[in-house]
């Protein structure tokens, strides 16, 4: 299968080495991964700042850019479901409108690609140690994911999967929430990362590297010493080079 790859600006910048995981994961899939080298941003920063003009005309690039039929896989639940769940509403009675359709069926986050799709939950991972998941507001509100990266999860050689209290209940980030109003987002914050160290947890790991940049600031802060991994850096951990 030949699967299209949408990085997250911001993971493109600064993490991206989750990035090449996701490449690395899906190659061992027996997928065909390509990568546009064009793509910029899905428009969703924008969208949310209530630029919706500026963020139409990015996500228009996004769908220029993606105009194949081929699955497009994320490592990123907010995007995922900023496209699945926001495009049709800015498209409708435009000539995007045939192509948005179909949008719910061809853009995934990657473990529910990896779970749901291609029916793939062992990767030969192996990391030693406890992990707590973090479900993201938007992997487990916008896609509908709760199951499918604990299952992946728990195929992980040597690791301990491990369940935090109040565990559906927001970071504190938001995207641009964090900017706006700091002290509930931080206070936010603190209250997961707290919850995450109760657990005993050496790994704090999720969906979205944006819920995780947000959390190990503060874990980072209060000296917590628990490292923050997306699921793919788990998942390519322990096999090959």
């Amino acid at each position: 299968m030949t699967v299209q790859l949408f990085i997250p600006c911001f993971m493109d910048q600064l993490y991206p080495e989750t990035a090449f995981h996701t490449v690395k994961v899906l190659e061992k899939a027996g997928c065909r991964v390509r990568y546009n080298t064009n793509q910029t941003c899905c428009g969703q920063p924008a969208y949310n700042a209530g630029y919706r003009d500026e963020s139409k005309a990015v996500c228009t690039k996004f769908l220029k850019d993606f105009s194949s039929s081929d699955i497009i896989v994320s490592p990123s639940a907010s995007c995922a479901g900023f496209i699945r769940n926001y495009y049709p509403g800015m498209f409708d009675n435009s000539s995007f409108q045939a192509q948005v359709k179909n949008l719910k069926q061809q853009v995934f986050e990657l473990s529910d690609f990896l779970v749901n799709v291609l029916k793939v939950k062992n990767f030969g991972a192996r990391l030693e140690g406890r992990a707590a998941y973090h479900d993201s507001c938007a992997a487990l509100r916008e896609c509908g994911l709760k199951t499918e990266p604990r299952q992946l999860l728990a195929e992980v050689e040597g690791l301990e999967l491990v369940e935090m209290n109040d565990v559906e209940t927001c970071c504190g980030f938001g995207g641009t929430f964090a900017v706006k109003f700091e002290p509930i987002s931080v206070a936010m914050g603190d209250q997961k990362a707290q919850n995450a160290a109760d657990t005993g947890a050496d790994y704090l790991v999720s969906t979205d590297m944006s819920c995780l940049m947000h959390i190990s600031g503060v874990m980072a802060h209060k000296g917590l010493g628990i490292k923050c991994m997306h699921l793919a850096d788990v998942l390519a951990t322990g096999w090959g080079d």
